[in-house]
């Protein structure tokens, strides 16, 4: 395949290939060179690590991880879903059914842990708990043997994975495995310094306060202050004006806890890679009681779906972009090209371009022939309703939020 595929190129290639994959080279938008900012994890680190690129050992750093790019690109999903693109299952938790509406709606494609999230777990469908429904049921008798169900109202479980844990069984619920997993490295990368100052065009002085805590915020004013045990109560440490973000910040490279600041990092190329498992797709069985047709056509049409659906994904998170955050956005690098490229089992690879709307019409068509054989593909969806006490928890959460933030 050279040009986009047909449908037949692609019940080819998920009966015989190893994988789909899309690797792109990439640059900041601000230009070769230029400072970008990635993750940070738990002690303020960047996922930094040594990989081996083309024979060669080589500093990277973690742009987008594996977890954050599925939930961008089922994001993707989600937004073609809603404006009618493609028609996919997508179960609905509305809030605003139990005067949240401030929160909005929760669907398995922004839930953690999609079909089997607590919040789905959390809410009745048709007056019954979700789990007692029968798109909740599927989760019980889901299997490699048996994905029938689970097809047919959550399929994006399947080229995502989940994980059951949540559910009546604990550790023990169904899992499957990812079969897209996609991530963006910095490669060759070199961290930065950043340093912290702040001018105040006020000029408040350090030795300005003491500022204390007082019934409607702060103040200058002993007599007015919050008292503990009989003793004013300074605002934060030692009542500088600091302490209400007035006054200047002094510049510097490293924070009260003597750590560098987080530098960003800049590097040689960024590398976005995606690839989706035809071999992980052929486990997947899909049984139909008098559905017409044989089992192997059944299982080979469901398969189709599932890595078209995949294929849509990859596709409309590439056309979006990549503004990963705030100082990291990353464009395709001049003069290089992002093909598809299936990957067959001596290692010879066929390579072939895909649009989101090319994509889009073919997941139409391997659904149109995936119902035909009789497999379920519930697109009208599902809406359930959060529990009473489910929705008490979240209001209560929020007002204790709000309250936070106010005394902070």
């Amino acid at each position: 395949m050279t040009t986009t595929p047909t449908l037949d190129d692609l019940r080819n290639a998920c009966q015989h290939a190893t994988a789909i994959r899309r690797v792109a080279r990439m640059q900041p938008a601000g230009g070769v060179g230029d400072k970008v900012f990635p993750p940070t994890y738990e002690g303020g680190e960047y996922a930094d690590e040594e990989r081996v690129i083309d024979g060669a050992r080589v500093p990277c750093v973690l742009l987008d991880s594996v977890q954050s790019q599925a939930n961008r690109m089922e994001a993707c999903l989600l937004e073609a879903h809603c404006a009618k693109e493609i028609a996919i299952p997508v179960i609905t938790v509305d809030f605003a059914a139990v005067d949240l509406a401030e929160v909005g709606t929760i669907t398995s494609l922004d839930a953690p842990h999609r079909l089997a999230d607590a919040i789905l777990r959390d809410s009745t469908l048709d007056g019954k708990k979700f789990r007692d429904s029968e798109p909740g049921k599927v989760l019980d008798t889901a299997s490699n043997a048996n994905a029938t169900g689970l097809f047919g109202v959550c399929p994006t479980a399947l080229v995502f994975g989940v994980w059951d844990s949540a559910g009546p069984r604990g550790g023990l619920g169904v899992k499957f495995a990812r079969v897209l997993v996609a991530e963006i490295v910095g490669v060759d990368s070199e961290k930065g310094k950043r340093p912290s100052s702040r001018i105040d065009p006020l000029g408040i002085r350090a030795d300005a306060g003491p500022a204390y805590e007082a019934q409607d915020g702060w103040t200058l004013d002993e007599s007015k202050a919050r008292r503990d045990k009989g003793k004013p109560v300074l605002v934060g440490k030692d009542g500088k004006p600091s302490e209400l973000n007035h006054g200047n910040v002094t510049p510097s490279l490293r924070n009260e806890k003597k750590q560098l600041h987080h530098g960003g990092v800049t590097f040689r190329y960024a590398r976005h890679s995606a690839v989706l498992s035809l071999a992980a797709l052929r486990r997947l069985h899909f049984p139909v009681d008098g559905a017409p047709g044989d089992a192997k056509a059944r299982d080979l049409a469901a398969r189709t779906v599932l890595a078209t659906l995949g294929l849509t994904a990859i596709a409309l998170a590439a056309e979006r972009g990549a503004d990963l955050r705030s100082r990291c956005t990353l464009a395709l690098e001049a003069g290089t090209a992002a093909p598809f490229e299936v990957v067959h089992g001596d290692g010879t690879v066929s390579a072939f371009t895909l649009s989101a709307a090319d994509a889009e019409r073919l997941l139409g068509e391997a659904v149109a022939a995936a119902r035909a054989l009789g497999l379920p593909w519930h697109a009208e969806g599902y809406t359930a309703v959060p529990r009473p006490e489910f929705a008490q928890l979240v209001r209560i959460s929020r007002t204790k939020a709000m309250k936070a933030g106010a005394e902070e």
